[in-house]
């Protein structure tokens, strides 16, 4: 990771926007507001989620299908109300449970090692720049796909697709790609567009997801799971090569930094321990908001497939579409509510809307109830941009790096935290309420909906440091401002 770091640091030094003279960009706050309405790393965010959505399920149902045939399970899997009888069931739950337990095994490696190079990569980005960190880690994800074709092709252990996780968690993983995403964002977007410009990311998240479900799942079917995971490395190629070519610097200010010191894990501590209780909470927030988000959704296909709705897998794809067309409405609800609503007015009225879809998830026994829960959640999405804009607002623009990575890494977490609370308590209380999970969920949102509101009563952010606060050492020409303000 050392030397891909050292690499990916002296590129962005040769073609970064620092100045000659003057060691710094002078015009860079002024030119991240002439950009703000132009294409920026978004293209990034979209290719690497598309990848990672076609890799998660494709990975999965490979695992299932080795698993299968080393006990000698050669039928499908269940769908609907009809599951196996007898012998054949214990042996369908030995599979689902030993493909379970490699998954666990996968994404717990991951987190660990994430952990580790996340918390460095994403502060010493604050000193080299945001480049570096979209770089390296599409890359690390590009040999963990390369990898994976390696074992399908070769019919390796189904182990070695744990070293291929391990390899991409060392190098950043896809949370150092969101990391670095967002913090770029905050980097050249005002205090008045931050919380747009985020939610354009979040919905990026969206629509790739979408589309790799849909790609996923119609290729797999038609020609198996070797042939869609060379789009997975042909896109993550793509993420490494459009950053490298196409993604300009927007860190002002760069500086030498070492990689592997302790300083980086002291800012991450001084960023939440120098007396800003309100970005703990708000952080506090955003556990419980994705935590609940990524919980229902695991349960979620559970609660279809069985009685009472027994839906079969195009169903379940309408209901994936529809969870994932939330990004979407909930962007443009965000844009058309900002102009009168206040920021925290909109994440309360996004956790209202996903109170009120979890409320008519527990009860439902029908599909039109389930779809009229999934139309009430069509703002549910609103909450964790206006989170990650008001976390982003709390700092130091020479903090947004370590925030970021501090925000991936809670991400992490709630992935795990997710899967051990939800999956857990959804087959516990199937004997005497099914939806018992989704009210869980709404008992939880409560909380944040609580500080959110206790927060606003309490009054504005405080100011934070710009780019053009920032002591500059060249000034900037008249001819130049006058021309950026006038586009």
């Amino acid at each position: 990771m050392a030397a891909a770091a050292a690499a990916a640091e002296a590129e962005a030094e040769a073609e970064g926007p620092l100045s000659v003279a003057s060691g710094r960009a002078p015009d860079a706050g002024l030119w991240g507001r002439c950009r703000c309405r132009c294409l920026t790393v978004e293209p990034v965010l979209i290719m690497a989620m598309l990848a990672l959505a076609l890799q998660g399920p494709l990975t999965t149902q490979y695992i299932f299908q080795r698993v299968s045939a080393e006990l000698g399970f050669s039928g499908n899997r269940s769908r609907g109300c009809n599951r196996s009888q007898g012998s054949e069931a214990e042996l369908e739950r030995a599979v689902e449970t030993m493909t379970s337990h490699w998954n666990l095994y996968i994404n717990v490696g991951g987190f660990a090692v994430g952990i580790f190079s996340v918390t460095l990569l994403g502060p010493w980005s604050d000193h080299v720049g945001r480049r570096p960190i979209l770089i390296i880690p599409a890359v690390g994800l590009a040999l963990q796909s390369a990898l994976y074709l390696i074992v399908m092709y070769r019919q390796l252990s189904v182990a070695y697709l744990l070293l291929g996780r391990l390899l991409s968690a060392l190098l950043g993983d896809f949370n150092i790609i969101l990391a670095g995403c967002f913090s770029y964002i905050a980097d050249v977007s005002d205090r008045q567009s931050r919380t747009v410009r985020v939610a354009v990311l979040e919905s990026c998240l969206g629509i790739a997801g979408m589309l790799g479900s849909v790609i996923g799942g119609q290729w797999s079917k038609a020609q198996g799971y070797t042939n869609p995971f060379w789009l997975v490395l042909a896109l993550n190629l793509a993420t490494a090569a459009y950053a490298y070519t196409f993604v300009r610097e927007s860190v002002s200010t760069k500086r030498a930094a070492r990689l592997f010191t302790t300083e980086h894990y002291k800012s991450l501590y001084r960023l939440y321990s120098e007396g800003r209780l309100s970005l703990c909470l708000y952080a506090l927030c955003f556990f419980i908001v994705v935590t609940v988000h990524f919980g229902t959704k695991d349960i979620l296909v559970l609660f279809e497939l069985s009685s009472p709705l027994c839906w079969g897998s195009d169903w379940i794809g309408y209901g994936l579409a529809l969870e994932h067309l939330t990004y979407l409405s909930s962007l443009l609800g965000l844009k058309l509510m900002q102009p009168c609503i206040s920021d925290s007015g909109i994440a309360e009225i996004g956790l209202l809307s996903n109170i009120a879809g979890l409320v008519v998830f527990s009860v439902a026994a029908t599909s039109s109830l389930m779809f009229t829960g999934y139309g009430l959640r069509v703002l549910g999405m609103t909450t964790t941009p206006v989170l990650r804009a008001k976390m982003s607002k709390l700092v130091e623009v020479t903090d947004q790096g370590a925030l970021f990575a501090s925000v991936a890494c809670v991400e992490s977490a709630c992935s795990l935290a997710s899967t051990v609370v939800f999956s857990s308590l959804y087959p516990a209380t199937l004997y005497f309420m099914k939806g018992f999970s989704f009210l869980f969920g709404v008992t939880l949102l409560l909380i944040p909906t609580g500080i959110i509101g206790i927060l606003e009563c309490r009054g504005p952010e405080l100011p934070y440091r710009r780019f053009e606060e920032a002591p500059q050492e060249a000034p900037i020409s008249t001819d130049l401002a006058t021309s950026i303000q006038n586009e």
